[in-house]
């Protein structure tokens, strides 16, 4: 399994919104609000042979009111 990390940039007041939607989906490990730039970060596994880009793209940015995603996939846990 490949963890990623995304962090998400809301639409001003949809925050919440979007973060029940997450929720729904039952595609995330953990998901957290956030201060900065960006008002949401998402713990998450894909298998090992999912492409990231399509599955951010089918299964998270449909979501209406996100606006933009950063994305990191990380290599190993220490």
């Amino acid at each position: 399994m490949n963890c990623l990390f995304v962090q998400i940039q809301c639409r001003p007041g949809t925050a919440y919104k979007i973060a029940d939607e997450i929720a729904l989906r039952e595609i995330h490990s953990e998901l957290y609000s956030t201060s900065g730039q960006y008002d949401l970060l998402m713990k998450l596994y894909i298998p090992d042979d999912q492409d990231v880009g399509k599955f951010i793209n089918d299964k998270l940015l449909d979501i209406d009111g996100i606006e933009r995603t950063y994305t990191t996939q990380t290599f190993r846990a220490f």
